[in-house]
């Protein structure tokens, strides 16, 4: 079984920040989180621990729609990074929209698409996809 210690979130929604960081707090005991407002700043601060292979989260949670780098656009600057793979990254969204959800499909270092708003039924899933035994 895989453990879990760090999250991180990438929103530029204060109360989904909170949120999330509280239910995931509850689910899952003895988390650290990494969270950033927009995706350049997330990539700025992520991207000397990808080059060094140390300090990188277990899963990134990502929002698609930010101010100054969006989640497309951090998504297309990951994926030129090696070892970015080796984080398994999950979109939420508040988009429904099947074009961003196919799109999704397309980057192959994303795991899955969830769509806002979390609940504790969805934390508690997440953690059981990201702790399975492969």
């Amino acid at each position: 079984m895989k453990t879990i210690n760090t999250i991180c979130i990438i929103d530029d929604d204060p109360i989904f920040r909170f949120g999330t960081r509280k239910m995931m707090e509850n689910v899952h005991l003895s988390l650290d989180f990494l969270i950033y407002k927009n995706g350049k700043e997330a990539f700025d601060d992520l991207l000397p621990k990808l080059w060094e292979d140390t300090n990188l989260p277990d899963v990134i949670l990502l929002d698609l729609n930010m101010p100054i780098m969006d989640g497309w656009q951090f998504l297309d600057e990951l994926v030129k990074i090696p070892n970015a793979e080796r984080i398994p990254i999950y979109i939420v969204s508040s988009s429904v929209d099947r074009r961003d959800i196919d799109k999704a499909k397309t980057y192959k270092i994303v795991n899955n698409y969830i769509i806002k708003p979390f609940s504790v039924a969805k934390i508690k899933d997440l953690i059981e996809e990201l702790t399975k035994t492969n």
